[in-house]
């Protein structure tokens, strides 16, 4: 019988903890654009290669 309170009481904790960290996650902003992740794979990002030629042509 004490298993069965032991499990619930663990079971409301476990349920009330996820509760306060969703909170916490739509309170931080990480729910605010879900759209632009995928889209900033897509994107060129060049400079950071130019930059590392740039630093080769400095050691030569």
């Amino acid at each position: 019988m004490y298993t069965i309170f032991f499990l619930i009481g663990i079971g409301l904790f476990v349920g009330v903890a996820a509760w306060f960290l969703f909170i916490w996650a739509v309170k931080s902003g990480q729910f605010d654009d879900p759209e632009a992740p995928k889209y900033r794979m897509l994107d060129d990002d060049d400079e950071p290669a130019k930059t590392a030629e740039h630093g080769k042509r400095e050691e030569k």
